[in-house]
């Protein structure tokens, strides 16, 4: 019975591909001539175009809180924690004045048709079982954030398919405290309920705060070390 729930979402995940598609040689004309202003905006376009229509097709009521502490200069960090597949658009749709991408991992390159879009919009793909390879992929954020790219991480690693937050990995904030730009926590609440609850989509109302910038630039080891848990904390705090 779930098996065949499933054709429907999964053929509304494949109806919104074409909001993105529309973009791509915008998108590689901007790279290939070195535009980097230029490319942020046409990523920016696809990816909020793309996750606002996402969100419409499941009938997702979104809330959101905190949105005049959206960004609208880059670049940033997003820390944000991790209930569901849905996280994904939802965060695209809300964050709508700066370009970012996504640490995640690289099984998602695999994914049909959407694989490539990951890596397109600037994402960095990491496997998790590689140290060394995660080091050069942390690397390869900064370098992004260098450029002027944003980036958004779950620090939870996984899913945590239901309300409770999973506990942070040791080194998420890694890529701002290296890059010295303002991280930003997200609060993401209800948005396990849209698939996870049931293991086929629903309709479901979600929250999504954006906290105030917290800025990391000439913060001493000792400060960084104790901005992670401050940024935990912050995340957990918007669940309650």
């Amino acid at each position: 019975m779930k098996i065949i729930r499933n054709i429907s979402m999964i053929y509304k995940f494949y109806l919104a591909l074409p909001s993105l598609k529309k973009y791509k040689d915008g998108i590689f004309a901007a790279r290939a001539s070195g535009n980097v202003e230029e490319e942020r905006s046409y990523i920016l376009k696809a990816t909020s175009s793309w996750g606002a229509f996402v969100m419409d097709l499941f009938k997702t009521e979104v809330h959101i809180h905190g949105e005049e502490n959206i960004p609208s200069e880059g670049p940033v960090v997003y820390i944000s924690n991790h209930q569901s597949y849905a996280d994904i658009p939802l965060c695209c749709m809300v964050l709508n004045k700066i370009q970012f991408g996504f640490i995640a991992k690289k099984e998602l390159s695999n994914l049909f048709l959407y694989g490539e879009w990951v890596e397109n919009i600037r994402s960095v793909l990491i496997k998790r079982d590689d140290p060394r390879a995660s080091l050069k992929a942390i690397q390869k954020a900064i370098d992004f954030i260098n450029q002027g790219f944003s980036i958004l991480v779950y620090p939870e690693g996984t899913r945590s398919k239901g309300p409770k937050m999973r506990d942070f990995k040791k080194g998420s904030l890694r890529v701002a405290a290296k890059s010295g730009v303002p991280v930003i926590p997200i609060t993401i609440n209800g948005t396990w309920r849209i698939f996870e609850e049931k293991g086929y989509s629903q309709k479901a109302s979600v929250d999504i705060t954006i906290h105030k910038a917290i800025e990391t630039k000439n913060l001493s080891k000792m400060e960084m070390f104790e901005l992670s848990g401050e940024v935990e904390e912050i995340i957990r705090g918007g669940l309650t």
